[in-house]
């Protein structure tokens, strides 16, 4: 049950818990198009100089990456090999998943971000708060522990199907990946955003077709980033990890979920 509290202009949730920001900060308005640019420029610019300036560790990455490889096998999670092997085996499919880990982790999330920016202007702000938070979680756990990708681990008849195929501009290209940490596999951020586009997507369309689809994205995702040997199943686990841990902070910040709509105070 969530309760108002007028003379502060705060949601009060059953725990009396109204978020640690001060209350001006929690007032509603709406966000302006030039500032949030802002946020998600110097947010990304951020994002990816700490990701690259961690420490690759490559001896520690491929270690982790064959203790990761093990636990799957106890797991009995091995079927990672054998869907990898399936799509090496179709080029077609290999290059559309190889596209697909490129692109769509960029323009899916960006192309949510305005969706919820133009349509849900009300939301917008607790679902970003959300993403920003979970990426930096992210960040402290590729430098907490840094993760070879199945790719990249020889012996376990992984298909590297961006180096097998040649794939155009790809981050796994090797060309492009010099300039990128290529042991940045968990948490999978991947995972993380995609499940943030889907809860977003459904939670605040209208279309129910819409809405299945949100939920389709992240299931196709896991599934690309598993194919392409990019990740391990256990990457995805820690991606849905940490977007918890980014709702959490959400909610500490503002003392109510990010898709539970502020209450203007400013015309009482």
């Amino acid at each position: 049950m969530v309760d108002v509290e007028a003379s502060t202009g705060r949601r009060v949730g059953a725990s009396g818990f109204t978020g640690v920001l001060p209350n001006f900060l929690l007032r509603w308005r709406r966000p302006v198009w030039w500032q949030e640019i802002a946020i998600i420029a110097f947010g990304y610019w951020i994002y990816g100089l700490v990701r690259n300036a961690v420490p690759e560790q490559e001896a520690i990455a491929m270690r982790h990456g064959r203790s990761i490889q093990h636990l799957t096998e106890w797991l009995h999670l091995d079927f990672e090999v054998s869907l990898n092997r399936f799509v090496g085996h179709h080029e077609w499919l290999a290059q559309i998943m190889n596209y697909y880990y490129a692109t769509l982790h960029f323009v899916i999330t960006i192309a949510v971000m305005i969706w919820l920016y133009l349509r849900r202007p009300e939301l917008y702000r607790g679902a970003r708060t959300v993403l920003v938070a979970t990426s930096l979680i992210g960040l402290a756990g590729f430098y907490l522990y840094p993760l070879a990708p199945p790719r990249l681990l020889p012996g376990y008849g992984y298909l590297d199907t961006i180096v097998t195929f040649h794939t155009w501009g790809s981050w796994a290209d090797p060309n492009v990946a010099q300039h990128s940490n290529q042991f940045a596999a968990m948490p999978s951020l991947h995972t993380a955003w995609a499940l943030w586009c889907g809860i977003s997507i459904f939670l605040c369309a209208r279309r129910m077709w819409v809405r299945v689809l949100g939920l389709v994205y992240p299931v196709a995702t896991v599934t690309v980033i598993v194919g392409t040997a990019n990740h391990f199943v256990l990457d995805a686990v820690g991606g849905a990890v940490v977007l918890v841990g980014g709702f959490a902070v959400q909610r500490i910040f503002s003392g109510h979920g990010a898709y539970d709509p502020p209450i203007d105070f400013s015309r009482s």
